[in-house]
């Protein structure tokens, strides 16, 4: 379907069933495959080899994560520009962010190549699981330049209205890492490297047949002369910062909670903390696939200046959020033990009840998490990276250290009750941001 027609004329219930379920089920696959993988390494390589993976994990999002600044930085104006019907604008930004992801993914590669080990040591981490970390991350590090730009891809193909064939190839690279992994792992018997070979693989796969379509010249953005001007570079780091630092903080909170981690339980609680992320790993994508996936219809239409139809969609956006969080948290309270004993192995019995009750006071982090969540991702479509920003700084990073140092007293509880807590504090804040946002359009109107 032509984006145009798409975002301009389908009724919001059609464009929701269009844009935001594709991208659901993306995601939904995906979360799957991250669940995978954790089984695969705690029950296959066993509670060490899990809690490597998991300290040395927030360096590999970081990677990740620069590659998501520059997609989503760019896809906001590319989105706008295409409203606006600039679309050798839209055209030159597109390309110009391919070339900064590829460049930034060869320096990050060899930055987490050659020092993850000395920042391990630094964090209090034994030689066994360096080691082991080690390993796992220097496979990340050299795929780097191929496998980073896959998650931009997706962002560029539901501009462009290959909404179907964006959902399929996440659905491949899941699946294709997914059995990759488990045949380097339980069949080949390959160590810690194996879990990270497999990922590669189905990634790089992924990541050619993403260009494809671009490749041939037949899509609404197409490859050209890049003019790299500051405007372009300006608008691709202002618009991805509040996914970034979003990111970034979080990745930086993982690894300061590491830290305290270590110190409070040893390697046991940072497996804990692991089974936490992966939960958290299958919720966070369903959220994000529903309102990232409308971004671009958002961002059309505001530039577009066709306002009752950006608040049509994001009333849709908003509602849906909600119920899948809170349903999320509802499953996490009933189904925590067999949910602990996905990761961790029947015979670690202080392990499994320390899990279990980690999950029980993570769950409520669901019933207020979506409204953040979507404000965060209103306010990045339509260009107030400002709100965004400080949204997802607050989520990721300043609310969870100050309630880290705030309930350090009561040990590991603090930590579990860290997240439920600062879900709260940032959906207080997405409500004032709201009626803030709300009122100053009103006498915009007014004026």
């Amino acid at each position: 379907m032509d984006y145009k027609v798409l975002y301009e004329k389908t009724p919001v219930g059609r464009l929701f069933a269009i844009v935001a379920v594709p991208g659901i089920i993306s995601m939904l696959v995906s979360s799957f495959y991250q669940l995978f993988d954790g089984i695969f390494v705690g029950q296959i390589l066993g509670a060490d080899a899990f809690a490597a993976v998991n300290l040395v994990m927030p360096f590999v999002i970081i990677n990740f994560s620069v590659a998501d600044l520059i997609g989503v930085g760019s896809a906001v104006p590319i989105a706008i520009r295409l409203g606006e019907k600039k679309e050798k604008e839209a055209c030159n930004i597109f390309t110009s962010a391919c070339l900064l992801i590829v460049g930034a993914a060869v320096v990050l590669g060899a930055v987490l190549f050659f020092f993850t080990d000395d920042i391990l040591r630094l964090m209090g981490a034994e030689s066994s699981l360096i080691t082991q970390a080690s390993q796992y991350i220097r496979v990340y590090a050299l795929c780097s330049p191929v496998t980073t730009i896959v998650f931009a891809m997706d962002n560029y193909l539901r501009i462009c209205g290959r909404i179907r064939y964006s959902m399929v190839l996440n659905i491949l690279m899941s699946g294709l890492s997914a059995g990759l992994e488990f045949l380097f792992l339980y069949v080949f018997r390959f160590g810690i490297w194996g879990a990270a070979l497999g990922t590669c693989l189905g990634m790089s796969v992924c990541a050619v047949l993403a260009f494809a379509p671009f490749a041939k010249g037949r899509m609404q953005l197409r490859f050209g002369r890049p003019k790299m001007s500051g405007a372009v570079l300006k608008s691709i780091l202002t618009n991805g910062c509040p996914s970034f630092l979003n990111n970034l903080a979080g990745r930086i909170t993982s690894i300061v909670m590491n830290i305290f981690l270590l110190r409070l339980g040893g390697a046991a609680a940072v497996s804990v903390y692991g089974v936490l992320m992966y939960v958290d790993g299958f919720v966070q994508p369903l959220l994000y696939g529903m309102c990232d996936s409308l971004q671009p219809a958002v961002g059309y239409n505001w530039g577009a200046r066709n306002t009752a139809r950006v608040k049509a969609i994001e009333k849709r956006c908003f509602s849906m959020a909600a119920a899948v969080s809170v349903a999320m948290a509802a499953v996490i309270l009933l189904a925590r033990g067999g949910i602990a004993r996905l990761f961790v192995q029947a015979s670690d019995t202080e392990l499994m009840q320390m899990t279990i009750h980690a999950l029980l006071l993570f769950a409520f982090t669901y019933v207020t998490r979506w409204l953040s969540f979507a404000t965060q991702s209103f306010m990045s479509a339509v260009e107030k990276p400002g709100y965004a920003t400080l949204l997802s700084v607050s989520t990721a990073l300043v609310f969870p250290v100050i309630l880290l140092v705030a309930l350090e007293s009561i040990g590991l509880d603090g930590i579990w009750l860290n997240f439920p807590l600062t879900s709260l504090l940032c959906g207080v804040m997405a409500a004032v941001i709201l009626l803030r946002f709300r009122k100053k359009l009103r006498m915009e109107k007014n004026a």
